[in-house]
């Protein structure tokens, strides 16, 4: 081996043992508060169970287009990014109820419920099982004795990894968790002052974080097309945007009035400039069409539904009118941020400066929502496995 190519071969594992890093580091830090107090997830996660309703319709003609066709004795439904509190259980109790008024309608025997909750392993997993007898009783209660047994398992680790045997899930659902990436992307030193895309990222940041979007969501369709039977389904729901271009404000002005409130603090001398430039959120909200080209190219699975939805930020459905912005809007919002943010700041920052911080986003975010109609948008695909 010649020198050259002995230093390619070393720049090529220490390029892998870097990438190797990155994901480490991301599934140790990234996961939403836990337990059930005031800054909580699980206290904070109305936006994320009006998503789930808003979108509740694809996953239910999916879950019985599913049902009609395979007629399982035995269904597993894996629930990829679960993280805790009410809305882990929500779905799966409202699919569980479907099957079960499907296979009365047609005469059937109730199959058996296995139900896998997944997400990190920084995730509150203990609440999760703390609430399960309580949930098995209501949902015995409701839907009398007929009903098969539902049996539920936690499946810590990465989604963009193998989770689960060959061949043996009929349905998976995930809900604003596929936005999230592996790792924050290489080569985003130039990103300065900005913690995501923005309208001030140059083009070599915005392509960055599309590449890594591809691979991501790549290996996730792959890992899961080996592990869902042949006319499995999936319904998948990114926060993304409607528009193609990466650094619309409709998907990263959220992020942007953060870095706002982090800036300040660095001009006052309380977050230091390196710091600063050096965070990034592992994320990115893919338009519809980026969406639909990842399925497309990876060809094992076909496109049933496609849909673009929208809520606004403070959780409301009324017509945006300034003279109606609730003066509690700022704290709401900052608080459903903080229940998702927090652990990557305390991880990069330090616990010290996070009530600053929160304070002063608080205060840019009311400002935002009392003059203009700030609203997350929601790509929902539904999609079947070929073959």
């Amino acid at each position: 081996m010649t020198k050259l190519q002995l230093k390619l071969l070393e720049s090529l594992i220490y390029t892998k043992e870097s990438e190797t890093e990155k994901e480490m580091e991301v599934v140790q830090v990234l996961h939403m508060n836990g337990g059930i107090d005031e800054t909580s997830y699980a206290s904070n996660s109305l936006i994320q169970k009006k998503v789930i309703s808003l979108t509740k319709h694809i996953s239910e003609e999916a879950i019985t287009n599913l049902y009609c066709s395979t007629l399982p004795r035995s269904l597993v439904i894996a629930d990829l990014g679960c993280s805790s509190g009410p809305n882990t259980l929500f779905l799966v109790s409202e699919l569980i109820k479907v099957v079960d008024k499907l296979r009365q309608k047609l005469g059937h025997e109730s199959p058996e419920y296995q139900v896998f909750l997944n997400d990190l392993p920084g995730n509150d997993f203990n609440t999760i099982f703390k609430s399960l007898p309580n949930f098995q009783k209501q949902m015995s209660y409701q839907m009398g004795p007929g009903i098969g047994p539902c049996l539920f398992s936690g499946t810590p680790g990465s989604f963009y990894g193998r989770l689960f045997p060959s061949k043996s899930l009929h349905f998976v659902h995930s809900s604003y968790s596929l936005q999230w990436l592996s790792q924050v992307p290489e080569g985003l030193d130039n990103n300065k002052g900005n913690i995501y895309m923005a309208c001030t990222s140059p083009p070599d940041v915005l392509r960055a974080y599309y590449e890594q979007y591809q691979r991501d969501f790549s290996m996730f369709l792959k890992c899961r097309a080996e592990e869902l039977v042949a006319g499995g389904g999936m319904v998948l729901t990114f926060l993304g945007r409607r528009s193609e271009d990466p650094s619309s404000r409709e998907c990263c002005y959220i992020w942007e009035l953060l870095a706002m409130a982090l800036n300040d603090m660095v001009s006052e001398g309380l977050i230091d400039e390196d710091k600063m430039n050096s965070f990034n959120i592992p994320q990115y909200t893919p338009s519809p069409l980026e969406v639909k080209t990842e399925v497309s190219k990876e060809g094992y699975f076909s496109i049933d539904h496609l849909e673009v939805s929208a809520i606004k930020w403070n959780g409301f459905d009324d017509e945006f009118n300034a003279s109606n912005a609730f003066s509690d809007d700022g704290y709401k919002v900052a608080k459903y941020m903080r229940a998702v943010a927090e652990s990557m700041l305390v991880s990069h920052f330090g616990d010290a400066i996070i009530d600053e911080v929160f304070l002063r986003y608080r205060k840019i975010i009311a400002d935002r929502i009392s003059k203009e109609n700030c609203q997350f948008i929601n790509v929902t695909i539904s999609i079947t496995k070929i073959g």
